[in-house]
């Protein structure tokens, strides 16, 4: 059968963009740029995005392109003996996807209470009480009961992926990410163009950029910054490859893949711009400094910036603005990772798209009913910590540690450099070979210890060990199941 490809160049990098683009970009990137250094994060952050984000871009693409399939059967004909890595791979999609959509369920109700601010003035007690009803004896192995005010968000959320991912990559996801993106950027534009006129707005984004150049030689800002470009550019976890293997015979990879980092990382500094002007007008309306309004993750989403649309000018609009950005940037990411497991699955078992499709999205949506209990979030913010901390890094690592040490390197940059507008030199391999390779083992080793040395978050020992580790424990037994039943029917 004949494999789908993209109808348009504008239309892959949109889809690529899209997928890079989360709501990571949104309320981790201002707030670690912030914590590290303000203006000074943006050099080893740039220095990052060069040195990893640009190059393990450029790898995936001519991945993608060179094989035409999904990771599983990428790293198997790479080498048979890492096809359970690509399994992996697939297994942190899924997970990832059946955790992600509940916060874009939020998003969608809250984008509901935002014309009327149904929040009310303690936005802390409506989140984490009215709205989640997270109990005082709430934990990740304690949810309680489910909150079916959620259910219906949650199917709108899992129905703009079906629709998306059944229709396949030419008819639902790049229509979908056409649309979706010039959309997102522009809400995203209009919200800055009026919140940088508010009083204290400049002075917040002068907080976000004013440099502090003594944190430069900290390790941990650099470790930061590597961290930032590896969990922004879904690179890593079947997303990339899946969709370049979609790519037309003389589609362009290196400049591809500048475009989409720099348009994500662009993207990234906008949400800053639009956050800490907004964190600005909201400390100077309450007469506080900036410190003590400033957060990130779930907090700064649900909790914070509410109270700041309370305070801006024609908050029924503004508000409504900042969620439906907020949906566009998770719904064009879910896309992407629900992709990522449909394109290994249909390369596996052979299956159509529209059936795969369906199966997946439907058992995503069984299992995404355990994250909308009373104790749900505490079970995302578990789950969430070992894929992103753990599993995905160490994705990341071993990919880069397969394809540059145990491959000709040569090989894809040469496929790469004949199939583009432009040609990438030795830094590219020194990149994957060696920068990449040295700050991923860096940063896992370090969140390995500190894993060890106390329990994130202050979840009991039974709840990470179980619902953390033993999480891992069994993706990688599967993955090395799936792996060694391919080598039986391979000899068969």
């Amino acid at each position: 059968m004949k494999r789908e490809q993209w109808g348009s160049r504008t239309g892959f990098i949109l889809a690529a963009v899209g997928s890079a683009v989360g709501l990571g970009n949104i309320w981790r990137f201002p707030y670690m740029a912030y914590e590290n250094g303000g203006g000074a994060f943006f050099i080893p952050y740039l220095f990052a995005m060069l040195t990893a984000g640009i190059p393990f871009m450029i790898l995936e693409f001519t991945l993608g392109k060179k094989y035409r399939a999904g990771a599983p059967t990428t790293l198997r004909t790479l080498n048979a003996r890492f096809e359970w890595l690509g399994w992996f791979q697939v297994m942190i999609a899924a997970i990832i996807a059946c955790y992600y959509v509940v916060v874009i369920a939020w998003a969608i109700s809250y984008a509901y209470f935002a014309f009327t601010q149904a929040w009310g003035a303690d936005t802390n007690a409506f989140f984490f009480g009215d709205f989640l009803n997270l109990a005082d004896d709430s934990s990740p192995s304690n949810l309680g009961k489910l909150q079916w005010h959620l259910l219906l968000p949650l199917l709108l959320a899992w129905s703009a992926t079906y629709f998306a991912t059944f229709r396949g990559v030419k008819g639902g996801i790049e229509k979908v990410n056409k649309i979706l993106m010039p959309l997102l950027f522009m809400m995203v534009l209009l919200l800055i163009a009026r919140i940088v006129f508010l009083p204290g707005a400049l002075n917040g984004i002068n907080w976000l950029l004013e440099p502090d150049f003594s944190k430069i030689w900290d390790l941990k800002v650099w470790s930061a910054a590597y961290g930032q470009i590896f969990f922004t550019l879904s690179v890593g976890f079947a997303i990339m490859l899946s969709y370049a293997s979609y790519l037309p015979e003389k589609s362009d990879i290196n400049n591809n893949a500048f475009m989409t980092v720099l348009m994500n990382c662009g993207f990234s500094m906008l949400a800053g711009v639009m956050i800490f002007g907004a964190l600005g007008y909201m400390a100077n309306v309450q007469d506080k400094a900036l410190t003590e309004v400033v957060s990130s993750g779930v907090g700064l989403a649900f909790v914070t910036l509410p109270t700041a649309i309370n305070l801006l000018p024609a908050p029924g609009v503004m508000g409504p603005l900042f969620f439906f950005a907020l949906i566009f940037a998770g719904v064009s990411s879910h896309i992407s990772i629900a992709e990522a497991v449909t394109t290994g699955l249909m390369d596996k078992l052979g299956w159509s798209r529209p059936k795969t499709a369906t199966i997946f999205c439907g058992l995503g949506l069984v299992v995404s009913l355990l994250f909308i209990t009373q104790g749900g979030l505490l079970l995302l913010d578990l789950v969430d910590y070992f894929i992103n901390n753990m599993a995905l890094l160490a994705a990341c690592l071993l990919e880069l540690v397969l394809v540059g040490w145990l491959c000709r390197l040569q090989d894809f940059r040469e496929y790469a450099n004949r199939a583009s507008e432009f040609a990438v030199g030795n830094w590219w391999t020194i990149c994957i070979k060696f920068v990449s390779v040295a700050i991923l083992v860096v940063i896992l080793f370090n969140n390995i210890m500190t894993a060890f040395k106390e329990n994130y978050g202050g979840y009991g020992d039974h709840e990470v060990l179980y619902l953390g580790w033993g999480m891992l424990a069994v993706m990688l037994v599967i993955a090395i199941i799936i792996n060694l039943s391919s080598k039986k029917e391979a000899r068969l």
